[in-house]
């Protein structure tokens, strides 16, 4: 067990990842799939810092705010559709870990700290992207939105990634961008961590959440856990 790797007064053995807006900056990508889909049907192309708030949410949220449309429209279901073949075709285009996030790794590594994801992406979205990110034989676990009966704020995703990765829950950090995933964290037992650096919109309250604690970058992951990058 590792020695001294702890939070808020609690062991840490395994921190769990959402996946976009948390471990990996994936806007870039989505919104080249939104741009792409509404230009294929007529509409302009909008602005990046448009679609970026949006983007933790799914492609049902992209279609939502691309489109102005919700999903009882008759074509809602075709445009989310090639919303997601594109995205799926372009899937690690410009997609990268945020900045400090491979350091937060390797010093986790380094320290016997397993890591995981835990997202509401399908399998057949996240295999290809964390194979793409080099990250698939790190991981301890990867939970995707299909692998359970349910997805987040669910807390069925992470006892499943904790049972994978054979960690108790209280010895568990999961760090999130949405409410979502806060939620999900707290039922699952597990200590929670806001990541503010993520796709947050102007509407969200990441203090009322409820979390233990917050980051406004990745290195202060490693400040909380009490991890020098020197050590």
């Amino acid at each position: 067990m590792p020695d001294g790797i702890r939070f808020h007064g609690r062991p840490v053995r395994l921190v769990l990842f959402d996946l976009d807006g948390t471990l990996a900056d994936t806007a870039p990508d989505l919104a080249y799939a939104l741009n792409q889909t509404l230009v294929r049907h007529g509409r302009d192309a909008l602005p990046f810092e448009r679609i970026r708030p949006h983007v933790s949410h799914g492609g049902i949220a992209l279609i939502r705010a691309g489109f102005a449309i919700e999903p009882d429209h008759p074509e809602f279901q075709r445009y989310r559709e090639d919303l997601l073949a594109i995205y799926q075709a372009n899937i690690a285009r410009e997609t990268t870990l945020f900045p400090g996030m491979a350091e937060v790794l390797e010093q986790l590594e380094r320290h016997s700290v397993g890591w995981g994801v835990v997202t509401n992406k399908p399998a057949w979205l996240t295999d290809p992207l964390m194979a793409g990110l080099g990250l698939t034989r790190r991981a301890a676990c990867i939970v995707s939105g299909d692998t359970t009966a349910n997805g987040k704020p669910h807390p069925g995703p992470i006892l499943h990634a904790c049972e994978v990765a054979d960690t108790a829950p209280r010895e568990c950090l999961f760090i999130g961008d949405a409410e979502r995933d806060i939620i999900a964290g707290r039922a699952a037992g597990t200590t929670t961590l806001t990541a503010l650096f993520g796709y947050l919109d102007e509407q969200d309250r990441p203090d009322s959440w409820g979390a233990d604690d917050s980051v406004a970058a990745p290195a202060q992951i490693l400040e909380k856990l009490g991890i020098g990058t020197g050590q």
